[in-house]
């Protein structure tokens, strides 16, 4: 007697939404808009800089006492942190995977049809590396204060003021969020679109939204290295 075959067993969704590539772009503006959500914070938080040390560092003790006396100290900060790496590791990979799919997918001369790959797409992909490369440098510059010479442990504001003293510190963090800005107006953009967005009426709003966005947030921190550089955050 033979004996019954199995049927093969179906993928899990998370299986099935990681591997198309709707899954992948929807992961990549999920992923987005949480990030997206983060800046808009951080830059409000940057801001406050320009209200003085006594003003910067209490809000930066209180980012550790968030969430207390439910949470430990720290904890709120480090759950963020493991949300914002999740976020930017999922956004990465997808971004890579799908660029090479488009990279398989383009018949033989394409490559050299360099109108149909658009200034918007090649920004993305220059951007993503640059604002990669950046994070490193800003954790090693204001989280561990491993390349920042004349940090003080515990004391932020000294600490901005100390890495944008520098021309290098200036020059990388400008350079960094102009591409941040480029990479907002675009992503955001996308974002709205992989997730629905329809409508001519629509489409104008959120287009005018993503050019506003990107102003507002490159503007928001581009100022505190100006601040410091023209004396009025010293």
């Amino acid at each position: 007697m033979a004996l019954a075959t199995r049927p093969d067993r179906r993928p899990s969704i998370p299986r099935t939404v990681w591997d198309s590539t709707v899954g992948k772009k929807t992961i990549m503006a999920v992923s987005g808009l949480i990030m997206l959500g983060y800046l808009v914070v951080h830059m409000f938080g940057n801001l406050k800089i320009f209200f003085g040390p006594g003003t910067f560092n209490g809000y930066a003790h209180w980012l550790r006492t968030l969430g207390e006396p439910f949470l430990h100290y720290e904890w709120a900060l480090w759950i963020i942190r493991v949300v914002l790496v999740a976020a930017v590791l999922l956004h990465g990979v997808c971004a890579y995977q799908l660029s090479r799919r488009d990279l398989r997918a383009r018949p033989v001369g394409y490559v050299h049809k360099r109108a149909r790959s658009s200034y918007a797409t090649r920004t993305m992909r220059w951007g993503g590396v640059i604002l990669l490369l950046f994070l490193v440098w800003h954790l090693l510059d204001l989280t561990t204060l491993t390349v920042n010479r004349n940090a003080q442990p515990g004391h932020p504001y000294q600490n901005v003021v100390a890495t944008f003293h520098t021309w290098y510190g200036d020059v990388i963090y400008i350079v960094a969020m102009l591409a941040l800005g480029l990479h907002i107006r675009h992503g955001f953009w996308s974002a709205a679109q992989t997730l629905g967005a329809g409508s001519a009426t629509r489409d104008r709003v959120l287009k005018a939204t993503a050019d506003g966005l990107a102003l507002v947030l490159t503007a928001g921190f581009i100022a505190v290295p100006v601040g410091v550089m023209t004396g009025i955050v010293s």
